[in-house]
């Protein structure tokens, strides 16, 4: 049978020896590169683990035409790399909405497998990150009637500000009293239940996708239309 070494993350054991017991091809990269899910046992604590493992070498393509890992004879890791196992991080979670910067990408990402796994007052910790680092974005550079310091700061007096400036549609008033009452609940006080998480995701969703995916899909849009009559003037 296969074996791969490796430390066991169900025991703890370092460098022990797993049976490889079934693989499945997951996706290939640059035509070649394959990525495997493995069922593996550990045989020290005799319990299962599914590693994430990809292929080293081009060279090795032969035999990885005809088998993959669970068929290999020799030590797998002479074949593969290991690149983590599976686990509640890779439920499937709530995609970000398109466009985002980075930042505020990652904060909505992990937020969201936050919620997948139930943690709903880290849900609301991040997700009021993501409407605290976007609604910044919004204020103007200069110093204006009615915007001082603390309402710079301060994301719950920041929110009313940009409403009642029109610097934030309106129909998104409401919700956002929710969002930053929760959000607060939830990184003061512990007590978001399942609905205020999904609240807060629905909220989040539509203030990023109104500040940065609508604009930004008129503008690609604009450009396609400017390129398409450049063409036809040529």
């Amino acid at each position: 049978m296969p074996e791969l070494v490796t430390d066991c993350p169900r025991c703890g054991s370092l460098k022990i020896t797993f049976d490889l017991t079934q693989d499945t091809l997951v996706k290939v990269e640059a035509q070649w590169k394959r990525w495997y899910e493995t069922f593996c046992v550990c045989r020290h604590c005799k319990r299962a683990t599914v590693f994430v493992l990809s292929q080293n070498n081009f060279g090795d393509n032969a035999i990885l035409d005809k088998n993959g890992p669970a068929k290999i004879s020799r030590l797998v890791n002479d074949y593969m790399s290991i690149n983590g196992y599976i686990n509640l991080k890779d439920i499937a979670h709530t995609q970000p909405p398109e466009h985002l910067p980075e930042g505020i990408k990652a904060a909505f990402e992990e937020g969201a497998k936050c919620l997948a796994i139930d943690c709903y007052n880290a849900t609301g910790t991040m997700f009021r990150l993501c409407v605290d680092l976007a609604t910044r974005s919004k204020l103007p550079k200069k110093d204006v009637p009615s915007l001082n310091a603390k309402i710079r700061r301060d994301l719950g007096l920041r929110l009313p500000w940009l409403f009642d400036n029109d610097y934030l549609p309106d129909a998104l008033r409401e919700l956002s009293i929710c969002v930053k009452e929760d959000g607060n609940d939830g990184a003061h006080a512990g007590s978001l239940k399942k609905d205020d998480a999904y609240d807060l995701l629905d909220f989040t969703v539509a203030l990023l996708e109104r500040i940065y995916t609508e604009p930004e899909r008129i503008r690609i849009a604009k450009e396609r239309r400017d390129s398409r009559r450049g063409t036809k003037k040529q």
